[in-house]
C-alpha cells in the first residue's frame, strides 16, 4: 500500500489500478490529485507490481477485493469524504467490492472499466482453460495486451516496453476468475442506487468492449449516474495527450460530492 498525503487535504482517493500494471504507472495522475487536494492511497494488486512472486497469478478474483479493502481502510482514517476511482480491470473489482461492501465512499469514478474483453484467448484455449483450471491453475499464456493498444502517449508507450513490472502473461486461473467476475458484474444489484458514479470510456478502445460497458450503465439501477465518451481516446484515458482535460471531468465530478 501507498500513501501520497495532500498538504492541505480536503478528501482522499483509492484509485485501483488495471490488469498486468502496478501503481508506479499512476505518477502523473497521483500528482494531478494530490495537488488538487486529494490524500491518493492505492497499491499494487496481488499478483501485480512487486507484490509477489507469483505474477500473473492469482488463486481468487476475491484477492483482489479483500487487497482494496485495506486501501479503503486507510483512506477513511483520513476522516475526510473518500472517492474511489477504477480503471479497466480496476473499475471490474471497484463494482464487485461495492457489491460487498455498499457504503463509506462519496462517489465512484470507472475508467474504460472492464465489463467486456476485447482481446480474447482462441476458442481452443478458451475450452482447455477450464480443465487447466483444475490441473494446472498457475500456467500461463499470453495477455495479448501490449502497450501501444492502451495509448497513443509515445512517452507512455516507451516506459511500459521497458517496464520490468509490466507483465505480458496471465495464469489460467486468473482468466477463470476474470470470466467470473465480468458475469458477476453484469448481474443486477442495487448497490450504486445512492452513489454518485461517473463512468469515463474510452472512444477507441482496444482492449475493453466498450458495448458492454454501455449495456451494463444502461441497465444499473441508480439515482445518480453519468456517462461520457471521449472520442478517439485509447483505453488509458488518463494516460493519453489529451489526459489534462480528463482529469479536469473527473475532478468536476467530484467536487460537487465534496461535502
Amino acid at each position: 500500500m501507498w500513501c501520497m498525503e495532500a498538504e492541505r487535504p480536503v478528501a482522499s482517493i483509492v484509485i485501483i489500478h488495471g490488469a498486468c500494471e502496478h501503481h508506479g504507472r499512476y505518477k502523473w495522475l497521483s500528482e494531478m490529485w494530490r495537488s488538487s487536494g486529494f490524500n491518493v492511497v492505492m497499491g499494487d494488486l496481488p499478483g501485480q507490481g512487486t507484490s509477489t512472486r507469483e505474477r500473473g497469478h492469482i488463486r481468487s478474483f476475491q484477492e483482489y477485493i479483500d487487497e482494496v479493502d485495506k486501501w479503503v481502510a486507510r483512506a477513511k482514517a483520513f476522516e475526510l469524504p473518500v472517492f474511489m476511482l477504477g480503471h479497466s480491470m480496476g473499475g471490474l473489482i471497484a463494482i464487485e467490492w461495492f457489491k460487498q461492501q455498499q457504503s463509506g465512499i462519496a462517489g465512484l469514478i470507472l475508467s474504460s472499466p472492464c465489463l467486456g474483453l476485447q482481446l480474447k484467448p482462441n476458442k481452443f484455449l478458451d475450452w482447455i482453460s477450464k480443465g487447466l483450471n483444475v490441473l494446472a491453475p498457475s500456467m500461463r499464456f499470453e495477455s495479448g495486451i501490449t502497450p501501444d493498444k492502451a495509448t497513443r502517449n509515445k512517452e507512455v508507450i516507451e516506459m511500459d516496453i521497458n517496464d520490468s513490472l509490466y507483465i505480458t502473461k496471465v495464469s489460467v486461473r486468473w482468466y477463470q476468475e476474470m470470466l467470473k467476475a465480468l458475469k458477476s458484474a453484469m448481474e443486477p444489484t442495487d448497490a450504486f442506487l445512492n452513489i454518485p458514479l461517473f463512468v469515463m470510456q474510452a472512444g477507441t478502445d482496444w482492449l475493453v468492449d466498450k458495448k458492454m460497458v454501455v449495456k451494463w450503465f444502461n441497465e444499473l439501477a441508480s439515482h445518480n449516474k453519468t456517462y461520457r465518451e471521449w472520442e478517439g481516446l485509447y483505453h488509458e484515458i488518463f494516460n493519453e495527450p489529451e489526459r489534462e482535460d480528463v482529469f479536469k471531468a473527473a475532478r468536476a465530478f467530484v467536487e460537487q460530492y465534496m461535502t
